[in-house]
């Protein structure tokens, strides 16, 4: 009698084994977290502005001068890249705004930049593409597909996406795509300046052919962003200076290839609008300006903790 219990036990446990293993089936394992990057560049007069180190996020800022230019680079490693990196708007469609302003109003930022290009009465440029009268873009950053925290604020359909998208796997690059496919990634920001801003994907260069586009090949203020994987960014700013030169699209894709191995490199809005700024670590409450910029912006590109 007690085997026939025994044996009566074991079967209703085995029957149930299925169902309990349904419900506590294992979740999607999390992204992996690349380690922090180091570089040594081998530039003879390299100097460190400063280091921010924390256990979800750490930078580093450097300075050089070359070739008539100042170059500003910034090592940058966050451990959750689609929590940490952030989107700071102007106003839509209203106006403008200083970049120390948009920081002072983000407290959670430990280090921004400009990022998207912008339409205003002053620089009215709005590509071919583009549906819709001039006054409908005023104030408002390029692309076909506009993201801030979620919240779509253009989506133009059957225009190309040509920017940058924020996912859980990071900040990807995107030239050209379909939006309907770019939004399948549930992107959660977006930055975005001109079709051919791509400079390097997989470490081919992928620049219009030279002699087509004056805007590459010109020396001017920069702000570029590189992806080493999902983990890893370099940040490069080209300040303005009354002495300074700038540096060409072409001059930044043969420097990358020289010091770095990346995914992709891209040309966020830069000229005027060029600007660095970040929290000093033991004093949250200073905010320092490596590269100041001269003019109001769009957007801004954001890491926190």
């Amino acid at each position: 009698m007690i085997r026939r219990i025994v044996c009566l036990l074991l079967a209703l446990l085995c029957g149930a084994a299925p169902c309990l293993a349904e419900e506590s089936a294992p979740a999607e394992p999390e992204p992996a977290v690349f380690p922090r990057e180091t570089y040594n560049l081998g530039i003879r007069n390299l100097r460190v502005y400063d280091r921010f180190e924390t256990d979800t996020l750490a930078f580093t800022i450097e300075s050089f001068t070359m070739e008539g230019a100042r170059w500003v680079l910034t090592e940058i490693w966050v451990q959750d890249p689609a929590r940490q990196i952030r989107k700071i708007n102007a106003e839509w469609g209203v106006d403008l705004a200083a970049p120390i302003d948009m920081a002072r109003q983000f407290p959670e930022a430990m280090l921004l930049t400009n990022a998207s290009g912008y339409i205003s009465k002053t620089y009215p440029d709005i590509p071919e593409s583009y549906p819709g009268e001039p006054s409908d873009y005023y104030y408002t950053t390029l692309g076909s597909l506009v993201i801030t925290e979620g919240e779509i604020l253009r989506k133009l359909d059957g225009v190309p996406f040509y920017g940058l998208a924020l996912s859980e796997d990071g900040i990807s690059m995107y030239r050209g795509a379909d939006i309907e496919d770019v939004l399948a990634t549930q992107p959660t920001q977006t930055w975005a300046f001109f079709e051919p801003c791509a400079i390097q994907e997989n470490g081919e260069e992928v620049l219009p052919e030279e002699g087509t586009w004056p805007m590459a090949e010109e020396k001017h203020p920069r702000t570029v962003l590189a992806r080493i994987n999902r983990n890893n960014y370099v940040l490069l700013h080209i300040p303005y200076g009354t002495k300074l030169r700038g540096v060409s699209l072409y001059r930044i894709s043969e420097f990358f290839s020289e010091h770095f191995t990346t995914e992709w490199i891209y040309n966020l809005d830069g000229g005027y609008s060029s600007s660095l700024i970040y929290r000093v670590q033991k004093q949250r409450t200073n905010i320092r300006r490596v590269v100041p910029n001269v003019q109001k912006i769009a957007d801004m590109l954001c890491f926190t903790e």
